[in-house]
């Protein structure tokens, strides 16, 4: 069989985008893989041997991913696509009514300004219109949101909410085309309007520079006609999702990681919603995310161009869109698929018998992962400038980086013994349970789960967690090494 492995799973796999397995089934195929690849077996598999939720499997579009299929006989050279959670169908009709449509007026200068649109016989005048009448929520005003404002408020969407609580950081500007130098340390949403005024004049930009929590986000989003999703974070997309079915909001997901980015529409309809296709997010730090991981800067734009470009499509009511499907697009390989989606009848907040029925009752902290549970140990953790007095006055320490070689090539932090997360559990022997143990990352998450992954494997040294990790400890001067790490 040959295997095809999502780039957010590849540090697990030798960073193969494509493996050749032996199997007859995908359970064999699967099996044969892990033993392979053992590091895998972690990030695929519950400790139960169940397969994790944020883990789709598909044979050419189609989902395999429940438990009937997988021992199914397949034949020779079948291909199997191994997708996670990062975050068309017939034409429809207009998300914007008649009644908004005919009340927009296009003066004298929008006819000129929006001229190319009015020449396309699938937009015209009146689906120029609906354009100016539709309000769009664009959550997130970075790498994604960046391309997905700029097009929206270029194409003339008459009312766009921009919804961000980040600051404009340096690092940023690298994808964030929405911001410049000059935006360091503003609110990106305040960027984001300042940006959308130089594009038209005539747009109503609505700034929320607030994070979007249970409490809120019924209020940020209802009453209107999309939501596209540019943020980054798991809990973020549960949130907009589970808010966009219990609104009756259609939404346009966009994710990317490293080269790789996936698009797709839904609750459009009584279509699938987010959680049809990834029922769970993965346990937090399992997977990098794309501020932990990267992604060249031309891939928001990609991803966000289409995500703008599927928006427009259901604002007009023309051409085939990504309802039930899903785009995935590796940028490195040159290679793109469209999957399909399909609406699960067991779903806790679409399906027949829903659970989720509010915003407010259900726990996203727990559920994606971001609160201990009451059976874990706490993890503790050191400061940097806790760590920093350490290296220099004592007790000895060990520092163990679990970072990959290009984010050490980059920042480089001295002393440490390297060990990937996947080889902790078999080189546990080389540290010492009677000296202190740090654990360092980018931004302390994945060290936390290299902590947990160690308890596991019966290690009992004292371990703690470099907080922030090194985007914290940059900045912090040792007098023994007289430079900046």
């Amino acid at each position: 069989m040959k295997i095809y492995i999502s780039a957010t799973l590849r540090i697990f796999f030798g960073r193969n985008p494509v493996i050749e397995i032996p199997g007859e089934s995908i359970g064999e195929t699967l099996n044969n893989l892990t033993d392979e690849y053992p590091e895998g077996r972690k990030v695929l598999f519950e400790e139960s041997g169940e397969l994790r939720r944020f883990v789709q499997i598909y044979i050419g579009d189609e989902n395999r991913t429940a438990k009937e299929y997988r021992n199914v006989k397949l034949p020779a050279g079948t291909e199997i696509l191994l997708l996670p959670a990062i975050a068309g169908g017939s034409p429809n009709a207009s998300l914007i009514p008649d009644d908004r449509r005919k009340a927009a007026l296009l003066d004298d200068s929008e006819v000129e300004r929006f001229g190319r649109h009015l020449l396309l016989k699938d937009i015209g005048v009146k689906g120029q219109k609906r354009i100016k009448a539709a309000r769009v929520v664009v959550a997130g005003a970075g790498a994604l949101g960046s391309p997905v404002i700029q097009y929206l408020a270029a194409a003339g969407v008459g009312t766009i909410k921009v919804v961000d609580f980040d600051d404009v950081s340096l690092e940023n500007l690298q994808s964030q085309v929405l911001h410049t130098t000059r935006d360091l340390k503003r609110p990106k949403v305040a960027s984001a309007k300042d940006k959308v005024r130089n594009i038209n004049r005539n747009i109503n930009l609505e700034a929320e520079n607030i994070k979007l929590e249970a409490d809120n986000i019924v209020s940020v989003i209802d009453g209107y006609d999309l939501v596209v999703d540019c943020t980054d974070n798991y809990k973020a997309r549960y949130l907009i999702s589970d808010a966009c079915v219990l609104c009756g909001i259609p939404e346009v997901f966009g994710a990317i990681y490293q080269f790789e980015g996936q698009v797709g529409i839904f609750n459009l309809n009584g279509g699938p919603c987010y959680r049809c296709q990834f029922p769970e997010p993965p346990e937090t730090g399992l997977v990098p995310t794309c501020a932990e991981g990267g992604a060249i800067s031309p891939l928001p734009g990609i991803i966000g161009s289409i995500q703008a470009n599927e928006a427009l499509k259901l604002i007009i009511g023309i051409g085939e869109h990504l309802d039930g499907k899903l785009l995935v697009i590796d940028s490195l390989y040159l290679q793109s698929r469209i999957l399909q989606v399909r609406k699960n009848p067991e779903c806790p907040v679409c399906g027949t018998n829903a659970a989720i029925t509010t915003v407010e009752d259900y726990d996203y902290e727990d559920f994606c992962g971001l609160k201990a549970r009451e059976e874990e140990i706490p993890i503790e953790g050191l400061t940097p400038e806790e760590l920093a007095r350490r290296i220099e006055n004592g007790p000895p320490v060990t520092l163990v980086d679990v970072r990959e070689p290009h984010e050490r090539s980059i920042l480089r932090f001295p002393g440490v013994i390297v060990i990937p997360i996947g080889q902790l559990a078999r080189r546990k022997n080389e540290l010492n349970p009677e000296v202190d143990t740090v654990f360092i990352c980018k931004e302390g998450k994945r060290s936390i789960l290299a902590i947990n992954t160690l308890r596991e494997a019966g290690y009992a040294g004292p371990m703690y967690n470099l907080k922030g990790g090194m985007d914290a400890m940059k900045d912090i001067i040792f007098t023994h090494e007289g430079a900046w790490l």
